[in-house]
Protein backbone atom coordinates (compact mmCIF):
# COMPACT_ATOMS: atom_id res chain seq x y z
CA UNK A 1 0.00 0.00 0.00
CA UNK A 2 2.81 2.39 0.82
CA UNK A 3 4.55 1.63 -2.44
CA UNK A 4 1.29 2.23 -4.34
CA UNK A 5 0.79 5.62 -2.69
CA UNK A 6 4.32 6.65 -3.46
CA UNK A 7 3.88 5.57 -7.06
CA UNK A 8 0.69 7.58 -7.37
CA UNK A 9 2.32 10.62 -5.78
CA UNK A 10 5.24 10.40 -8.16
CA UNK A 11 2.87 10.04 -11.10
CA UNK A 12 0.99 13.23 -10.22
CA UNK A 13 4.17 15.08 -9.34
CA UNK A 14 5.54 14.50 -12.85
CA UNK A 15 4.99 17.55 -15.14
CA UNK A 16 2.31 16.81 -17.76
CA UNK A 17 3.37 19.45 -20.39
CA UNK A 18 7.00 20.07 -21.23
CA UNK A 19 7.95 23.57 -22.44
CA UNK A 20 8.93 23.97 -26.09
CA UNK A 21 12.67 24.11 -26.61
CA UNK A 22 14.19 27.52 -27.30
CA UNK A 23 16.13 26.05 -30.22
CA UNK A 24 15.70 23.12 -32.55
CA UNK A 25 18.00 20.11 -32.42
CA UNK A 26 20.25 21.57 -35.12
CA UNK A 27 20.79 24.77 -33.16
CA UNK A 28 18.30 26.80 -35.23
CA UNK A 29 15.88 29.02 -33.27
CA UNK A 30 12.18 28.11 -33.19
CA UNK A 31 10.33 29.69 -36.14
CA UNK A 32 8.22 32.72 -35.20
CA UNK A 33 6.01 35.23 -36.98
CA UNK A 34 6.94 37.92 -34.47
CA UNK A 35 9.59 39.70 -36.60
CA UNK A 36 7.23 39.93 -39.59
CA UNK A 37 4.34 41.14 -37.42
CA UNK A 38 6.47 43.78 -35.73
CA UNK A 39 7.00 45.30 -39.17
CA UNK A 40 3.43 44.76 -40.47
CA UNK A 41 1.06 45.59 -37.63
CA UNK A 42 1.82 49.36 -37.66
CA UNK A 43 0.26 49.41 -41.14
CA UNK A 44 -3.14 48.19 -39.88
CA UNK A 45 -5.47 50.66 -38.14
CA UNK A 46 -8.69 50.67 -36.17
CA UNK A 47 -11.58 52.60 -37.73
CA UNK A 48 -14.41 54.02 -35.60
CA UNK A 49 -17.41 55.48 -37.41
CA UNK A 50 -20.31 57.53 -36.15
CA UNK A 51 -23.65 58.13 -37.84
CA UNK A 52 -26.90 59.89 -36.99
CA UNK A 53 -29.82 57.48 -37.32
CA UNK A 54 -33.44 58.59 -37.37
CA UNK A 55 -35.52 56.64 -34.86
CA UNK A 56 -39.23 56.68 -34.12
CA UNK A 57 -40.79 55.59 -30.85
CA UNK A 58 -44.30 54.03 -30.97
CA UNK A 59 -45.39 56.64 -28.45
CA UNK A 60 -44.32 59.42 -30.80
CA UNK A 61 -46.76 58.15 -33.42
CA UNK A 62 -49.58 59.54 -31.28
CA UNK A 63 -50.15 63.21 -32.27
CA UNK A 64 -51.63 64.01 -28.82
CA UNK A 65 -48.55 62.62 -27.04
CA UNK A 66 -46.18 64.62 -29.29
CA UNK A 67 -48.21 67.81 -28.79
CA UNK A 68 -48.59 67.33 -25.03
CA UNK A 69 -44.90 66.70 -24.41
CA UNK A 70 -43.75 69.03 -27.19
CA UNK A 71 -41.45 66.46 -28.82
CA UNK A 72 -40.68 66.00 -32.54
CA UNK A 73 -42.08 63.09 -34.51
CA UNK A 74 -38.59 61.74 -35.23
CA UNK A 75 -35.40 61.89 -33.21
CA UNK A 76 -31.78 61.32 -34.17
CA UNK A 77 -29.77 58.67 -32.39
CA UNK A 78 -25.98 58.59 -32.57
CA UNK A 79 -24.73 55.13 -33.59
CA UNK A 80 -21.16 53.83 -33.55
CA UNK A 81 -19.44 50.94 -35.30
CA UNK A 82 -15.89 49.72 -35.75
CA UNK A 83 -13.72 48.08 -38.36
CA UNK A 84 -10.17 47.92 -39.60
CA UNK A 85 -8.12 49.47 -42.38
CA UNK A 86 -4.74 49.21 -44.09
CA UNK A 87 -2.35 52.11 -44.74
CA UNK A 88 -1.45 51.92 -48.44
CA UNK A 89 0.32 55.25 -48.95
CA UNK A 90 2.27 56.71 -46.02
CA UNK A 91 3.12 59.96 -47.78
CA UNK A 92 -0.40 60.64 -49.05
CA UNK A 93 -2.07 59.32 -45.89
CA UNK A 94 -4.33 56.91 -47.79
CA UNK A 95 -6.03 53.99 -46.06
CA UNK A 96 -8.09 51.26 -47.71
CA UNK A 97 -10.98 49.53 -45.94
CA UNK A 98 -14.35 47.95 -46.71
CA UNK A 99 -17.13 50.20 -47.96
CA UNK A 100 -19.57 48.69 -45.45
CA UNK A 101 -17.29 49.86 -42.62
CA UNK A 102 -17.64 53.56 -43.52
CA UNK A 103 -20.85 53.66 -45.55
CA UNK A 104 -23.33 56.29 -44.23
CA UNK A 105 -20.84 57.51 -41.61
CA UNK A 106 -20.79 61.26 -40.96
CA UNK A 107 -17.67 61.05 -38.77
CA UNK A 108 -14.68 58.71 -39.17
CA UNK A 109 -11.76 58.39 -36.77
CA UNK A 110 -8.67 56.26 -37.31
CA UNK A 111 -6.55 54.92 -34.44
CA UNK A 112 -3.00 53.94 -35.31
CA UNK A 113 -1.07 51.09 -33.77
CA UNK A 114 0.97 53.62 -31.71
CA UNK A 115 -2.23 54.93 -30.09
CA UNK A 116 -2.70 58.17 -32.07
CA UNK A 117 -6.28 58.93 -33.15
CA UNK A 118 -6.81 60.96 -36.32
CA UNK A 119 -9.89 62.28 -38.13
CA UNK A 120 -10.30 60.73 -41.59
CA UNK A 121 -11.90 61.97 -44.80
CA UNK A 122 -13.73 59.63 -47.17
CA UNK A 123 -12.00 59.84 -50.56
CA UNK A 124 -14.20 57.43 -52.48
CA UNK A 125 -16.27 54.29 -52.20
CA UNK A 126 -17.06 51.28 -54.39
CA UNK A 127 -19.95 49.24 -53.03
CA UNK A 128 -19.76 46.75 -55.92
CA UNK A 129 -16.43 45.41 -54.61
CA UNK A 130 -16.91 46.57 -50.98
CA UNK A 131 -13.89 48.85 -50.88
CA UNK A 132 -13.34 52.44 -49.75
CA UNK A 133 -10.37 54.78 -49.44
CA UNK A 134 -9.84 57.20 -46.53
CA UNK A 135 -7.33 60.01 -46.13
CA UNK A 136 -5.63 61.18 -42.94
CA UNK A 137 -3.16 64.02 -42.37
CA UNK A 138 -0.18 62.82 -40.36
CA UNK A 139 3.48 61.90 -40.49
CA UNK A 140 5.17 58.76 -39.19
CA UNK A 141 2.76 56.45 -41.01
CA UNK A 142 3.70 52.92 -42.04
CA UNK A 143 2.35 51.61 -45.33
CA UNK A 144 2.19 47.91 -46.15
CA UNK A 145 3.50 46.56 -49.47
CA UNK A 146 1.18 44.59 -51.76
CA UNK A 147 1.88 41.13 -53.19
CA UNK A 148 0.64 39.64 -56.47
CA UNK A 149 -2.52 37.74 -55.49
CA UNK A 150 -2.50 35.82 -58.80
CA UNK A 151 0.56 33.96 -57.50
CA UNK A 152 -1.32 32.56 -54.48
CA UNK A 153 -1.83 28.82 -54.15
CA UNK A 154 -4.19 26.80 -52.00
CA UNK A 155 -2.20 25.83 -48.92
CA UNK A 156 -0.13 29.03 -48.67
CA UNK A 157 0.19 30.33 -45.11
CA UNK A 158 -1.47 33.68 -44.37
CA UNK A 159 -2.07 35.93 -41.37
CA UNK A 160 -5.15 38.11 -40.76
CA UNK A 161 -4.53 41.39 -38.91
CA UNK A 162 -7.37 43.51 -37.58
CA UNK A 163 -9.45 44.63 -34.62
CA UNK A 164 -12.08 41.93 -34.01
CA UNK A 165 -15.00 42.82 -31.74
CA UNK A 166 -13.45 46.25 -31.16
CA UNK A 167 -10.45 44.72 -29.39
CA UNK A 168 -7.01 46.16 -29.89
CA UNK A 169 -4.99 44.78 -32.76
CA UNK A 170 -5.20 41.01 -33.09
CA UNK A 171 -3.50 38.53 -35.42
CA UNK A 172 -4.72 35.09 -36.47
CA UNK A 173 -3.05 32.62 -38.81
CA UNK A 174 -4.17 29.97 -41.25
CA UNK A 175 -3.88 28.90 -44.86
CA UNK A 176 -5.48 29.72 -48.18
CA UNK A 177 -8.41 27.31 -48.36
CA UNK A 178 -9.67 28.19 -51.86
CA UNK A 179 -9.29 30.81 -54.58
CA UNK A 180 -11.75 32.50 -56.90
CA UNK A 181 -14.79 32.03 -54.70
CA UNK A 182 -17.90 33.62 -56.23
CA UNK A 183 -21.67 33.23 -56.28
CA UNK A 184 -21.96 34.00 -52.56
CA UNK A 185 -24.27 36.99 -53.05
CA UNK A 186 -22.08 39.16 -50.82
CA UNK A 187 -20.94 41.75 -53.36
CA UNK A 188 -21.64 42.77 -56.93
CA UNK A 189 -18.25 41.46 -58.13
CA UNK A 190 -16.93 38.41 -56.32
CA UNK A 191 -13.53 36.75 -56.66
CA UNK A 192 -12.70 35.99 -53.05
CA UNK A 193 -9.73 34.39 -51.36
CA UNK A 194 -11.08 31.87 -48.84
CA UNK A 195 -9.04 31.31 -45.68
CA UNK A 196 -9.39 29.50 -42.37
CA UNK A 197 -7.53 32.27 -40.53
CA UNK A 198 -10.06 33.50 -37.97
CA UNK A 199 -11.90 36.58 -39.28
CA UNK A 200 -14.47 38.02 -36.92
CA UNK A 201 -16.67 41.15 -36.81
CA UNK A 202 -14.35 44.13 -36.64
CA UNK A 203 -11.74 42.43 -38.83
CA UNK A 204 -13.48 43.87 -41.90
CA UNK A 205 -11.09 46.05 -43.85
CA UNK A 206 -8.01 44.57 -42.19
CA UNK A 207 -5.06 42.97 -43.93
CA UNK A 208 -4.53 39.40 -45.03
CA UNK A 209 -0.75 39.11 -45.39
CA UNK A 210 1.72 36.45 -46.48
CA UNK A 211 4.69 35.33 -44.41
CA UNK A 212 6.75 38.21 -45.82
CA UNK A 213 4.23 40.74 -44.48
CA UNK A 214 2.91 41.79 -47.91
CA UNK A 215 -0.84 42.27 -48.36
CA UNK A 216 -2.48 39.53 -50.43
CA UNK A 217 -6.06 40.55 -49.61
CA UNK A 218 -8.41 42.78 -47.64
CA UNK A 219 -10.61 40.88 -45.18
CA UNK A 220 -14.27 41.40 -45.96
CA UNK A 221 -16.68 38.68 -44.80
CA UNK A 222 -17.23 35.49 -42.86
CA UNK A 223 -19.70 32.64 -42.99
CA UNK A 224 -20.90 32.25 -39.41
CA UNK A 225 -24.21 30.38 -39.03
CA UNK A 226 -23.97 30.50 -35.24
CA UNK A 227 -22.68 34.05 -35.07
CA UNK A 228 -19.05 33.03 -34.54
CA UNK A 229 -16.06 32.07 -36.65
CA UNK A 230 -16.26 28.63 -38.25
CA UNK A 231 -13.05 28.75 -40.24
CA UNK A 232 -14.50 30.17 -43.46
CA UNK A 233 -13.46 33.75 -44.12
CA UNK A 234 -13.13 35.74 -47.32
CA UNK A 235 -10.77 38.44 -48.52
CA UNK A 236 -10.71 40.64 -51.64
CA UNK A 237 -7.55 39.80 -53.66
CA UNK A 238 -4.80 42.42 -53.62
CA UNK A 239 -4.77 42.68 -57.43
CA UNK A 240 -8.38 43.89 -57.37
CA UNK A 241 -7.72 46.17 -54.40
CA UNK A 242 -4.81 47.97 -56.10
CA UNK A 243 -6.88 48.82 -59.19
CA UNK A 244 -9.92 50.01 -57.22
CA UNK A 245 -7.96 52.12 -54.76
CA UNK A 246 -6.02 53.76 -57.62
CA UNK A 247 -9.30 54.72 -59.30
CA UNK A 248 -10.72 56.10 -56.07
CA UNK A 249 -7.59 58.13 -55.28
CA UNK A 250 -7.27 59.53 -58.82
CA UNK A 251 -10.95 60.12 -59.64
CA UNK A 252 -12.91 59.86 -56.38
CA UNK A 253 -15.03 57.15 -58.01
CA UNK A 254 -14.67 53.91 -59.94
CA UNK A 255 -15.25 54.45 -63.66
CA UNK A 256 -15.82 50.91 -64.96
CA UNK A 257 -16.13 50.27 -68.63
CA UNK A 258 -19.30 48.59 -69.87
CA UNK A 259 -18.10 45.40 -71.57
CA UNK A 260 -21.64 44.30 -72.45
CA UNK A 261 -21.60 40.49 -72.35
CA UNK A 262 -24.07 38.03 -70.85
CA UNK A 263 -21.96 34.94 -70.11
CA UNK A 264 -22.17 31.45 -68.62
CA UNK A 265 -19.66 28.79 -67.60
CA UNK A 266 -19.26 26.27 -70.42
CA UNK A 267 -20.74 22.85 -69.62
CA UNK A 268 -21.44 19.77 -71.78
CA UNK A 269 -24.99 20.91 -72.61
CA UNK A 270 -23.84 24.36 -73.73
CA UNK A 271 -20.92 22.85 -75.64
CA UNK A 272 -23.36 20.66 -77.56
CA UNK A 273 -25.80 23.53 -78.14
CA UNK A 274 -23.11 25.81 -79.57
CA UNK A 275 -21.21 23.08 -81.39
CA UNK A 276 -17.85 23.44 -79.70
CA UNK A 277 -15.41 20.75 -78.70
CA UNK A 278 -14.05 22.74 -75.78
CA UNK A 279 -14.58 21.39 -72.28
CA UNK A 280 -13.97 24.60 -70.34
CA UNK A 281 -14.31 28.31 -70.92
CA UNK A 282 -16.83 31.16 -70.68
CA UNK A 283 -19.53 31.09 -73.34
CA UNK A 284 -21.16 34.29 -74.60
CA UNK A 285 -24.93 33.89 -74.19
CA UNK A 286 -25.81 37.34 -75.50
CA UNK A 287 -24.17 40.63 -76.48
CA UNK A 288 -25.56 43.96 -75.31
CA UNK A 289 -26.46 46.06 -78.36
CA UNK A 290 -24.31 49.16 -78.68
CA UNK A 291 -21.81 48.00 -76.05
CA UNK A 292 -18.03 47.89 -76.33
CA UNK A 293 -18.17 44.12 -76.93
CA UNK A 294 -20.75 44.62 -79.67
CA UNK A 295 -18.51 47.18 -81.36
CA UNK A 296 -15.52 44.84 -81.14
CA UNK A 297 -17.40 42.07 -82.94
CA UNK A 298 -18.18 39.55 -80.18
CA UNK A 299 -21.10 37.20 -80.96
CA UNK A 300 -23.45 34.84 -79.15
CA UNK A 301 -21.84 31.39 -78.99
CA UNK A 302 -18.27 32.64 -78.76
CA UNK A 303 -16.26 30.81 -76.10
CA UNK A 304 -13.82 33.03 -74.19
CA UNK A 305 -10.68 31.12 -73.22
CA UNK A 306 -8.48 34.00 -72.03
CA UNK A 307 -9.18 37.44 -70.54
CA UNK A 308 -6.28 39.89 -70.42
CA UNK A 309 -3.93 36.91 -71.08
CA UNK A 310 -5.34 34.96 -68.13
CA UNK A 311 -7.19 31.68 -68.47
CA UNK A 312 -10.99 31.99 -68.27
CA UNK A 313 -12.66 28.85 -66.93
CA UNK A 314 -15.82 30.14 -65.26
CA UNK A 315 -18.13 33.15 -64.98
CA UNK A 316 -16.24 34.29 -61.89
CA UNK A 317 -13.13 34.78 -64.03
CA UNK A 318 -15.07 37.09 -66.35
CA UNK A 319 -16.66 39.04 -63.50
CA UNK A 320 -13.37 39.52 -61.64
CA UNK A 321 -11.86 40.96 -64.81
CA UNK A 322 -14.93 43.16 -65.38
CA UNK A 323 -14.44 44.52 -61.85
CA UNK A 324 -11.03 45.96 -62.78
CA UNK A 325 -11.69 46.98 -66.40
CA UNK A 326 -11.93 50.75 -66.36
CA UNK A 327 -12.79 53.44 -68.88
CA UNK A 328 -9.71 53.98 -71.02
CA UNK A 329 -8.60 50.33 -70.79
CA UNK A 330 -8.38 47.91 -73.70
CA UNK A 331 -9.43 44.38 -72.77
CA UNK A 332 -7.90 41.59 -74.86
CA UNK A 333 -10.06 38.47 -75.24
CA UNK A 334 -9.09 35.15 -76.84
CA UNK A 335 -12.24 33.59 -78.30
CA UNK A 336 -12.94 30.31 -80.03
CA UNK A 337 -15.52 30.63 -82.83
CA UNK A 338 -16.18 27.89 -85.39
CA UNK A 339 -13.20 25.98 -83.92
CA UNK A 340 -10.87 28.89 -84.70
CA UNK A 341 -9.11 30.99 -82.06
CA UNK A 342 -9.48 34.74 -82.55
CA UNK A 343 -8.33 37.72 -80.52
CA UNK A 344 -10.59 40.71 -79.95
CA UNK A 345 -9.67 44.06 -78.44
CA UNK A 346 -12.56 45.59 -76.50
CA UNK A 347 -11.91 49.30 -76.03
CA UNK A 348 -13.51 50.94 -73.00
CA UNK A 349 -14.06 54.39 -74.48
CA UNK A 350 -15.20 57.24 -72.27
CA UNK A 351 -18.64 58.77 -72.91
CA UNK A 352 -19.76 56.17 -75.47
CA UNK A 353 -23.33 56.91 -76.54
CA UNK A 354 -25.04 53.76 -77.80
CA UNK A 355 -27.30 53.98 -80.86
CA UNK A 356 -29.25 50.78 -81.46
CA UNK A 357 -32.06 49.67 -83.76
CA UNK A 358 -35.10 48.68 -81.74
CA UNK A 359 -35.42 45.13 -83.08
CA UNK A 360 -31.99 44.37 -81.59
CA UNK A 361 -33.38 45.14 -78.16
CA UNK A 362 -36.69 43.34 -78.67
CA UNK A 363 -38.82 42.37 -81.68
CA UNK A 364 -41.64 44.56 -80.36
CA UNK A 365 -39.46 47.67 -80.71
CA UNK A 366 -38.91 47.35 -84.44
CA UNK A 367 -39.05 50.50 -86.55
CA UNK A 368 -37.42 52.77 -83.96
CA UNK A 369 -33.90 53.79 -83.02
CA UNK A 370 -32.81 54.10 -79.38
CA UNK A 371 -29.97 56.26 -78.04
CA UNK A 372 -28.38 56.78 -74.65
CA UNK A 373 -29.71 60.06 -73.28
CA UNK A 374 -27.82 62.07 -70.69
CA UNK A 375 -29.27 64.92 -68.72
CA UNK A 376 -26.30 67.14 -67.94
CA UNK A 377 -28.45 69.25 -65.61
CA UNK A 378 -28.95 66.27 -63.29
CA UNK A 379 -25.50 64.78 -62.63
CA UNK A 380 -26.69 62.50 -59.83
CA UNK A 381 -29.40 60.48 -61.48
CA UNK A 382 -30.03 61.92 -64.93
CA UNK A 383 -30.27 60.10 -68.20
CA UNK A 384 -32.43 57.50 -69.85
CA UNK A 385 -33.08 56.18 -73.35
CA UNK A 386 -34.09 58.52 -76.17
CA UNK A 387 -36.52 57.17 -78.79
CA UNK A 388 -35.72 58.51 -82.26
CA UNK A 389 -36.53 57.90 -85.90
CA UNK A 390 -39.84 56.13 -85.23
CA UNK A 391 -41.36 54.48 -88.31
CA UNK A 392 -45.15 54.83 -88.22
CA UNK A 393 -45.39 51.37 -89.83
CA UNK A 394 -43.24 49.72 -87.17
CA UNK A 395 -44.26 47.80 -84.08
CA UNK A 396 -42.69 50.35 -81.70
CA UNK A 397 -45.08 53.02 -83.02
CA UNK A 398 -48.06 50.66 -82.61
CA UNK A 399 -47.27 50.43 -78.87
CA UNK A 400 -47.42 54.22 -78.60
CA UNK A 401 -43.76 55.22 -78.71
CA UNK A 402 -43.03 58.50 -80.47
CA UNK A 403 -39.98 60.32 -81.73
CA UNK A 404 -38.46 62.33 -78.85
CA UNK A 405 -39.76 60.15 -76.01
CA UNK A 406 -37.30 59.51 -73.18
CA UNK A 407 -37.67 56.18 -71.34
CA UNK A 408 -36.64 56.65 -67.72
CA UNK A 409 -37.93 53.46 -66.04
CA UNK A 410 -39.21 49.96 -66.77
CA UNK A 411 -41.40 48.12 -64.26
CA UNK A 412 -40.43 50.72 -61.63
CA UNK A 413 -36.71 50.15 -62.16
CA UNK A 414 -34.66 53.18 -63.20
CA UNK A 415 -33.26 53.00 -66.73
CA UNK A 416 -30.07 54.97 -67.38
CA UNK A 417 -29.00 53.73 -70.82
CA UNK A 418 -29.74 51.40 -73.71
CA UNK A 419 -28.03 48.53 -71.88
CA UNK A 420 -30.43 48.91 -68.97
CA UNK A 421 -33.43 48.80 -71.32
CA UNK A 422 -32.02 45.69 -73.00
CA UNK A 423 -31.63 43.95 -69.64
CA UNK A 424 -35.17 44.94 -68.67
CA UNK A 425 -36.60 43.26 -71.76
CA UNK A 426 -34.52 40.14 -71.05
CA UNK A 427 -35.85 39.98 -67.49
CA UNK A 428 -39.58 40.58 -68.05
CA UNK A 429 -41.90 39.57 -70.88
CA UNK A 430 -44.29 42.45 -70.13
CA UNK A 431 -42.91 45.90 -69.44
CA UNK A 432 -44.55 49.04 -68.16
CA UNK A 433 -42.39 51.90 -69.40
CA UNK A 434 -42.29 55.32 -67.78
CA UNK A 435 -41.97 57.94 -70.51
CA UNK A 436 -41.02 61.61 -70.44
CA UNK A 437 -42.75 63.43 -73.31
CA UNK A 438 -43.27 67.15 -73.91
CA UNK A 439 -42.59 68.11 -70.31
CA UNK A 440 -44.83 65.45 -68.75
CA UNK A 441 -44.50 61.85 -67.56
CA UNK A 442 -46.71 59.01 -68.72
CA UNK A 443 -46.71 55.23 -68.98
CA UNK A 444 -46.91 52.71 -71.82
CA UNK A 445 -47.23 48.93 -71.68
CA UNK A 446 -45.25 46.62 -73.99
CA UNK A 447 -46.94 43.22 -74.10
Amino acid sequence: MVCFCIAVFCLYATPQHAALPAVLSGGEPMPSLAPMLEASTPGVVNIATYASVSVTSPLLQDPFFRRFFNVPERRLRRSQSAGSGVIVDAEGGYIVTNSHVVDRADEINVTLADGRTLPAKLVGIDTQVDLAVLEVKSDRLTALPFADSSALRVGDFVVAIGNPFGLEQTVTSGIISALGRSGLGIEGYEDFIQTDASINPGNSGGALVNLQGAVVGINTAIIAPGGGNVGIGFAIPSNIVTVIMRELIEHGEVRRGRIGLDVATLNPDLATAFGTGLIEGVVVMDVEPGSAADGAGLRTGDVITHLANRVARKVGDYRSQAAVTMIGDTLELDVVRDNETRRYSVVMTDDVVARVDGDRLDDRLGGAVFNDFRDESDPKDGGGVLVSEVDVNGSAYSYGLEDGDVIVAANRRRIHDVGGLWRAFKADAVLRLRIYRSGRYGELSIR
